[in-house]
């Protein structure tokens, strides 16, 4: 990782990023379990994604929680993250990301991460952070892996406001029509961004591709 992330870390920093990943839900279609705490590699899902935010120079680190705080908190205690309670997440997705965005330091770009997509590589976030630093129309940074859209992506700030002002139970996606070209879309080549973990069977599938496929 060592001169590339360290460069990557350092524009970051300079371009005032904030990653919020989610994990706000009750992850009903998985048991129960949250999935912020299954397996990848070594780690749960939540640490790789929160030390790997680290690394590329995210500051904050805000880990948006729901029904799971106290053993997503536990397993994140020793990492440089701030816990975000949303008390509206049983709303969806949008109430989860809003609460994150309101602790969001003024000025600050957003990477946001939901924690169904846990087996992204480090080399997307490092395309999307330099799509964003090199585009100064872009808005909203999308990978982007044969075609298809995934996570996480990359907000410039002049998009908070109209996140913060739609509806908990509205789609975020909504916001894309208006935006027009400036959504960029990042091609980037990993699978990785399309894997949702939404049931354990998925999840099993996910990991074994990622695992025979994986450089960290």
């Amino acid at each position: 990782m060592g001169g590339s992330t360290d460069a990557h870390a350092s524009l970051c920093g300079a371009m005032n990023t904030s990653a919020i990943l989610l994990s706000g839900g009750a992850s009903t279609r998985f048991g129960g379990y949250p999935k912020a705490l299954v397996a990848a590699g070594e780690r749960t899902a939540i640490q790789r994604m929160a030390e790997m935010s680290l690394e590329q120079g995210c500051d904050p680190v805000l880990v948006v929680v729901g029904p799971h705080h106290r053993p997503i908190a536990e397993a994140l205690r020793s990492l440089d993250v701030q816990l975000i309670d949303s008390e509206q997440w049983y709303e969806g997705h949008t109430a989860s990301v809003q609460s994150g965005l309101r602790a969001v330091p003024e000025g600050s770009d957003v990477l946001l991460w939901p924690v169904d997509h846990p087996f992204v590589s480090e080399r997307t976030l490092e395309h999307l952070l330099a799509a964003r630093s090199s585009d100064d129309l872009g808005l909203w940074f999308i990978p982007t892996h044969g075609g298809q859209g995934g996570y996480p992506v990359l907000w410039k700030d002049r998009v908070r406001t109209d996140v913060l002002e739609l509806r908990p139970d509205a789609p975020i996606r909504a916001l894309m029509p208006e935006l027009g070209p400036q959504v960029r879309r990042v091609a980037v080549d990993d699978p990785g961004i399309l894997a949702s973990i939404d049931t354990p069977e998925v999840y099993r599938d996910s990991y074994d591709a990622w695992l025979a496929r994986r450089e960290d």
